[in-house]
């Protein structure tokens, strides 16, 4: 069980779920929220950053998802609305909302912008490649062969391998940030059905 958070973030983990489950009912959104959080919190005991603060960050990165697929240049300004009307801390939310710096005309600066990036982007080549083995089962992944997937542009052509290598922004390498991710994923397989 994670801890309660809430004196750091501004949010519990209990009650940022209920967020996740009312804001995102496609259990794809809430897997790849899921897998974000546990890269997030691996990124921040690396790093030596606030395990809580990171994971709430790829936990609720994606709230607004439903309202604004059609309106990108509008993702992470509504989820900015409704964690800023809980009192989440506004670091969590600037994290966000840089996630999706491109279309909201902004440069990530942070290690925890960057990290929140490259995070949420290796979970669907993780799941993608994951796919393709015959028993579907993410512990038999190994590293190489995210990296191999990484250099093959028509493999899960809409996960955006610029962001990903932004771990290199924040001093870890390609081939430590795909173990580190898959080491993540696999510890909470049965939550994303891997």
């Amino acid at each position: 069980m994670k801890p309660d958070c809430s004196a750091e973030s501004g949010i519990s983990r209990e009650r940022a779920l209920e967020l996740m489950l009312q804001y995102l009912p496609q259990e794809a959104m809430r897997k790849h929220s899921l897998a974000a959080e546990a890269i997030m919190r691996a990124l921040a005991r690396r790093l030596g950053a606030d395990e809580d603060v990171w994971g709430m960050a790829g936990l609720l990165h994606d709230l607004d998802y439903n309202e604004t697929r059609e309106c990108m240049s509008r993702h992470g300004l509504e989820t900015e609305r409704i964690l800023t009307e809980r009192t989440v801390a506004p670091e969590i939310i600037q994290a966000i909302k840089a996630h999706n710096a491109d279309n909201l005309g902004f440069v990530r600066s942070t290690e925890f912008e960057h990290a929140l990036v490259c995070a949420e982007c290796i979970t669907g080549l993780i799941v993608a490649t994951t796919l393709v083995y015959p028993e579907k089962k993410i512990a038999g992944v190994k590293a190489a062969s995210i990296i191999k997937r990484m250099k093959q542009k028509e493999f899960a052509r809409s996960v955006n391998r610029d962001h990903i290598r932004e771990c290199e922004k924040i001093g870890i390498s390609l081939e430590e940030f795909a173990v580190l991710s898959l080491s993540a994923m696999t510890q909470i397989a049965p939550e994303l059905g891997l």
